[in-house]
């Protein structure tokens, strides 16, 4: 690769941002059936999450203030996951549990409208954002058919969200043959799956000490999906299908994937007792845990630490994409040039590149190229990165991960 003079502005890509309307901008892209019932839901509704009753709620769908933001922060692109509530939801998607029979056709209807109004939100800014649509597992035909309208609707496509799977939700483990059509669709048309922090949570109520527990727990669930897929057969029967794990850190890959291999090893031992009784499923895999990694799984590694970006070999620099998640508190802006520097000052700047531009160019299908007209602008330079930001200078007024003064590398 050729080396990158000073000046270079780097073209960044943010790998995790959120987006939603304000509930009453969902109403038009519901059908004429739904209204009424529509407004009588906004009308009682009582929104529970702080950032979308702030001043600064319009983050998540004034399209024009949005866009300033994240030029002055240097971010010339944007992958959007969810952010406000859809309709007929009592949370925000990520965390909210799976539909039951009886809510799912209005629960459809509110994700259906999400995704068209995401849709028109990217429009607006053509190149410079990919929607990740969502859909449910209840009904596979119904997620299948609506990846195939996402697909032509988004132009770049930041894929779907993997639909919630908790515990005790009713509905079939990721590794049973009926979401099949879901695995072939997204293989068929190379549509990223991605597995966000927080899905997959079970109910824990409303206690002061559950939500305290959810907290600690929650990177977990949304990492089991990843061996859920390796031993399920899911990336065996699928090679090329494409997999991206956001916002759940970067620290509990190395140990993660290292202890996946022990347990694939013991399962294809001989006479242990590990693969006689527990080994079938990984007999039929042909690669270990690490090299299935390695082919189908990049890493949305939002607000990097500087902790984390020391493991980015162990890792794999062409894995990693860097992410603001805007508008969140725990995001980076408006320090997200201090906050490259807290994570990249210490690395090559032809790794920075590829954890700031072509990882994530390459898998959600971003005009590299294209952007760069807006890169060579806004981006940071290759220099400004370049000078690691001591601790006593992390933005005082911040609370976004990558400034945490004492650095733990979490084991998930």
């Amino acid at each position: 690769m050729t080396e990158l003079a000073p000046d270079h502005r780097y073209t960044i890509i943010s790998s995790d941002a959120h987006a939603g309307a304000d509930i009453p901008d969902y109403r038009p892209y519901l059908a004429t059936r739904w209204h009424e019932e529509f407004d009588a839901w906004a009308d009682a509704y009582v929104n529970p999450f702080a950032d979308l009753l702030a001043p600064t709620a319009y983050r998540s769908w004034d399209s024009e203030r949005r866009l300033a933001e994240n030029d002055a922060d240097g971010i010339a692109a944007e992958v959007l996951f969810p952010n406000s509530v859809p309709p007929f939801f009592e949370e925000g998607s990520l965390v909210a549990l799976p539909p039951t029979e009886a809510e799912y056709p209005r629960r459809w209807a509110g994700i259906q409208a999400h995704n068209r109004w995401l849709a028109d939100f990217c429009a607006k800014v053509p190149g410079r954002r990919a929607g990740v649509a969502q859909i449910f597992a209840n009904h596979i035909d119904d997620a299948v058919d609506e990846i195939r309208w996402a697909a032509t609707a988004f132009a770049p496509f930041g894929g779907i969200l993997l639909p919630s799977l908790p515990p005790d939700s009713g509905l079939p483990p990721l590794w049973d043959a009926s979401y099949e059509p879901l695995w072939d669709v997204c293989e068929e048309l190379g549509v990223v799956v991605n597995i966000h922090g927080g899905g997959g949570i079970p109910d824990y109520g409303d206690a002061e000490v559950a939500r305290a527990i959810m907290l600690v727990e929650l990177p977990w669930f949304s990492h089991r999906s990843l061996w859920h897929l390796i031993f399920g057969g899911v990336l065996e029967a699928h090679p090329t299908l494409k997999v991206a794990l956001t916002e759940q850190g970067l620290a509990w890959l190395p140990r993660g994937l290292e202890t996946l291999d022990w347990f694939y090893g013991r399962m294809t031992l001989g006479e242990a007792a590990e693969a006689k009784f527990f080994g079938a499923a990984a007999r039929a895999m042909s690669m270990t845990p690490t090299e299935y990694f390695r082919r189908n799984v990049s890493v949305g590694a939002s607000f990097l630490r500087a902790s984390e970006s020391e493991l980015r070999h162990d890792v794999g620099v062409d894995r990693i994409m860097w992410g603001a998640d805007y508008p969140h508190s725990e995001g980076s802006y408006p320090y997200s040039r201090e906050a490259l520097r807290a994570a990249f000052g210490n690395c090559d700047p032809s790794e920075t590149q590829r954890m700031l531009e072509s990882n994530a160019a390459d898998l959600y299908g971003f005009n590299l190229e294209g952007l760069r007209a807006v890169g060579d602008v806004i981006g940071p330079t290759v220099a400004e990165v370049a000078v690691p930001l001591p601790v006593e200078e992390y933005p005082a007024d911040s609370t976004c991960n990558a400034f945490d003064r004492h650095q733990v590398l979490r084991s998930w």
